[in-house]
């Protein structure tokens, strides 16, 4: 059995980081009675609902809120950056796999809108960034899913590409219930809703680890020379130095 690659773990990483410090993020504030459980109903009016949101609303909540947020968005954003170089060689039409790299791209930038504008500071940017990580992020999911089962890498495709369609169907439902739901005050549900569509959201990210243990990611450092003397020698030793993409994936280690 041939070993994974350790970059199959970054999207696991991602997920489980995540979860787990939303999470804390809960428990901080559900410590500092800002927020009702999501268990029950809470006869103290006082609390406000257990959205993700509002619960790392007030300090010290919030500080552990901007830097989970923070985090994902920076892994969130390499994890698309390093799918897109993984399926580039592999597809003959871009634009699907530049769809995904853009929107996981603006969903990424939503997160830390999110993180960095509490909800009673700045209500209609963070509403924006809401906005973009789960309106985009959904996007991307079904544009992964369509890829998957297009691209049926190592004949996994078929399989994995059911399940991220199952997850897409779920994250999709969760959205339009959970915004359905707060708009009709039953804000409760809403928040637990909203939990299930952040955690289907993270299950889907970490799906990708199953085509990520294939592949491998290096980096190469050149030391710089001096360029030619005329614009048409620097491009005829570029095109000889370097006759292909710079950035690539493979099976065996790529380089870019």
């Amino acid at each position: 059995m041939r070993s994974w690659s350790l970059w199959a773990f970054l999207p696991i990483c991602f997920s489980l980081c995540t979860a787990i410090g939303l999470i804390l993020v809960y428990f901080i504030a559900r410590q500092y009675d800002t927020i009702t459980s999501l268990g029950w109903q809470s006869s103290n009016n006082r609390r406000s609902p257990p959205y993700i949101s509002i619960a790392g609303n007030q300090p010290p909540a919030s500080c552990v809120f901007s830097q989970v947020m923070n985090m994902a968005a920076f892994m969130g954003f390499l994890i698309g950056f390093l799918r897109y170089l993984q399926l580039k060689p592999k597809v003959r039409k871009p634009w699907l796999n530049i769809a995904c790299l853009i929107t996981f791209s603006l969903a990424s930038f939503g997160m830390t809108l999110v993180g960095n504008f509490q909800w009673s500071n700045d209500e209609d940017v963070h509403n924006a960034g809401t906005s973009l990580t789960f309106g985009l992020g959904t996007v991307f999911c079904w544009l992964q899913s369509i890829a998957t089962l297009r691209l049926n890498l190592r004949n996994e495709g078929r399989r994995l590409g059911i399940i991220r369609f199952v997850l897409s169907a779920a994250i999709t439902l969760s959205m339009l219930l959970y915004f359905s739901l707060m708009l009709r005050g039953h804000h409760l549900h809403g928040a637990r809703t909203q939990w299930c569509l952040v955690m289907f959201l993270l299950a889907f990210i970490g799906t990708l680890s199953v085509e990520f243990r294939h592949f491998n990611f290096d980096v190469v450092c050149m030391e710089h020379q001096e360029p030619p003397v005329t614009l048409s020698d620097r491009f005829s030793v570029v095109s000889e130095n370097h006759p292909g993409t710079t950035m690539q994936t493979q099976d065996q280690p790529g380089y870019f």
